[in-house]
């Protein structure tokens, strides 16, 4: 009966034993991993740009109406907006490129002023309709023509016109290379200057691309600028800019 006690005391404590070397392991493995020398690296931020010239521009057009009451404001409002929209499809504009992109009603008030220091109530003086369209253009060379006959028409808001790419894949590839490019000239002048040799790329991430409009005088504004009574306007180039971030080792 003793020997059968000590044998399962015995056999309890070679587990328990084994149990704890089991789970001392996986620490000391942990411990000498922590203990080991960190791997010497260089991070920089690369930044990169190229330019374009752009092959689509998106407009804002809006028809502002006032009138004594809001039916009449909105009648006089529809008539000159669609004949806007007319003009812009027989220009050669789809229907695909124009997308209305505001409407209001809005109440039009008077605030008499009272010489005796009451605040009288403000008085409807009638209603005001806007309508506003953004449509693209995907011949630049109709920019100034579409600007004047939207005047014209009746078109007496807005008018921002922002340019842009269509297909932008190939001008930030340019611009993601150059990024690339700038981090390798700067990770060669930190170690030259450190005394290190350069490794190899262990990590690269890209942050973020943008694109800006550059002010630059094009021929084409001269050939707005010539047809009768077309809007001078200038394309520009557009700048499309990259930055990344890329870890490389360090060599002996």
């Amino acid at each position: 009966m003793v020997h059968g006690i000590l044998g399962r005391r015995t056999g309890a404590s070679l587990l328990a034993l084994s149990l704890a070397l089991a789970a001392a392991l996986p620490l000391s493995a942990k411990a000498e991993e922590a203990a080991k020398p960190r791997a010497a690296t260089v991070v920089v931020t690369g930044e990169g740009s190229a330019v374009v010239a752009p092959d689509m521009a998106l407009i804002d057009l809006g028809v502002v109406k006032d009138a004594k009451t809001a039916r009449e404001a909105l009648d006089a409002n529809n008539k000159a907006m669609a004949e806007i929209l007319a003009a812009l499809r027989e220009i050669g504009i789809e229907g695909r490129d124009l997308q209305t992109s505001g409407f209001m009603i809005n109440p039009q008030y008077t605030f008499p002023q009272s010489s005796n220091g009451e605040n009288p109530p403000p008085v409807l003086t009638g209603f005001q309709v806007t309508n506003t369209v953004t449509l693209r253009v995907r011949d630049l060379s109709k920019l100034g023509e579409i600007m004047d006959k939207a005047v014209t028409l009746g078109a007496n808001q807005g008018g921002g016109i922002r340019f842009t790419n269509d297909k932008p894949e190939t001008v930030i590839s340019a611009a993601r290379r150059n990024a690339v490019e700038n981090a390798i000239a700067k990770a060669k002048e930190l170690t030259d200057a450190a005394g290190v040799g350069l490794g190899r790329v262990l990590e690269i991430s890209e942050t973020s691309y943008r694109a800006e409009p550059m002010p630059m005088m094009r021929a084409m504004a001269k050939d707005f600028a010539a047809e009768g009574g077309a809007v001078p306007l200038a394309t520009g180039e557009n700048s499309y800019s990259v930055v990344v971030n890329v870890t490389f080792a360090l060599g002996q």
